[in-house]
């Protein structure tokens, strides 16, 4: 059997947020963005809302996410974004988010993420990095799976645009350990761990939710200078240096950096194909689990598009949560 070609699309690694949208009208469209106070999670807010998009802030400083909703009012038609408070590591305010959310919703982007320069842990005991990148936004989209399906009626589909990383080359998903409770605790594999959940949770959510409508996709956004970095060791500083001098990747902007999350979100290529990884506005090629991630930049590993390893998480995933 001949291999799959990766969808394409006009876009390339220096395209922005705004070329991808440009002709493109969002009116009506409800979109929510999770971290838009900050980097990535900004531009992408402002494109959705420049194109007419009718945009949630969900944000754990709703102060900030105030006047950033000014700022994008400001720079766009007028159009304010609304400011909602949510925490992904703090179960609660999953349940609040979700419990106050009415209607349709056309378009989710689970963009927020954080990263730990040591072991950190939730309430629960879950660590950190797994539990806000994957756990809170797992909980976040089933909460919110009835708004995404009435959306894809109201629509002809719905998306969800959940972000990764090339970190996810680093490690798969260690179901013998997720917590870090036994092994030693490195936070680049576990942030590396927590990419991958994030690749294989488009693929389950797209297998579980596409007769419904709705489906799912990760990105990577490329390296970006933003908030992300500011609890780095200088162990992982120096990692990064060490990445960028080697080639496997080169520093975008915001706006290049929200390109392919965009492409995601709104590319005719998308609109009903889910489950896949995309790497600078283009679906991206399959490696082996072995492959070296200086030779393969802008590849995926064939763990992170597992089929069974997407459902064996979702299962495991659910299980911690209680849904």
């Amino acid at each position: 059997m001949t291999a799959r070609e990766p969808l394409s699309t006009p876009f390339t690694a220096s395209s922005t947020a705004d070329e991808v949208v440009r002709g493109v009208d969002l009116t009506g469209i409800r979109a929510i963005v999770t971290g838009a106070s900050s980097g990535i999670g900004i531009e992408t807010a402002r494109a959705l809302t420049a194109a007419g998009a009718q945009v949630t802030l969900a944000v754990r400083n709703t102060a900030t996410g105030v006047a950033v909703a000014g700022e994008i009012e400001s720079s766009t038609r007028g159009i304010r974004p609304r400011v909602v408070r949510l925490d992904l590591a703090d179960r609660a305010t999953v349940t609040s988010f979700v419990d106050t959310w009415s209607g349709p919703l056309h378009l989710l982007v689970n963009n927020a993420g954080v990263v730990t320069g040591g072991l950190e842990r939730t309430r629960e005991g879950w660590e950190l990095q797994f539990a806000t990148n994957h756990l809170g936004h797992l909980a976040l989209t089933i909460g919110l799976h009835h708004a995404l399906a009435l959306g894809a009626c109201d629509r002809d589909g719905a998306r969800i645009v959940s972000v990764s990383s090339t970190a996810h080359m680093r490690s798969g998903v260690d179901f013998d350990d997720l917590h870090f409770e036994r092994r030693g605790y490195d936070p680049q594999i576990a942030y590396a761990q927590s990419k991958t959940a994030n690749s294989l949770f488009a693929v389950e959510a797209t297998r579980l939710w596409a007769s419904d409508g709705i489906v799912a996709n990760a990105v990577n956004p490329g390296g970006v200078a933003t908030g992300l970095q500011r609890n780095f060791t200088a162990r992982q500083k120096q990692a990064l240096d060490a990445a960028e001098a080697a080639g496997v990747f080169a520093y975008k902007t915001v706006q290049q950096g929200a390109a392919t999350t965009m492409v995601a979100a709104v590319a005719p290529q998308f609109a009903h194909s889910g489950g896949h990884y995309l790497d600078d506005s283009q679906e991206a090629y399959t490696v082996p689990n072995d492959a070296d991630l200086a030779q393969h930049p802008h590849g995926v590993k064939e763990w992170a598009l597992d089929p069974a390893a997407a459902e064996r998480l979702w299962a495991v995933s659910t299980d911690l949560l209680g849904t």
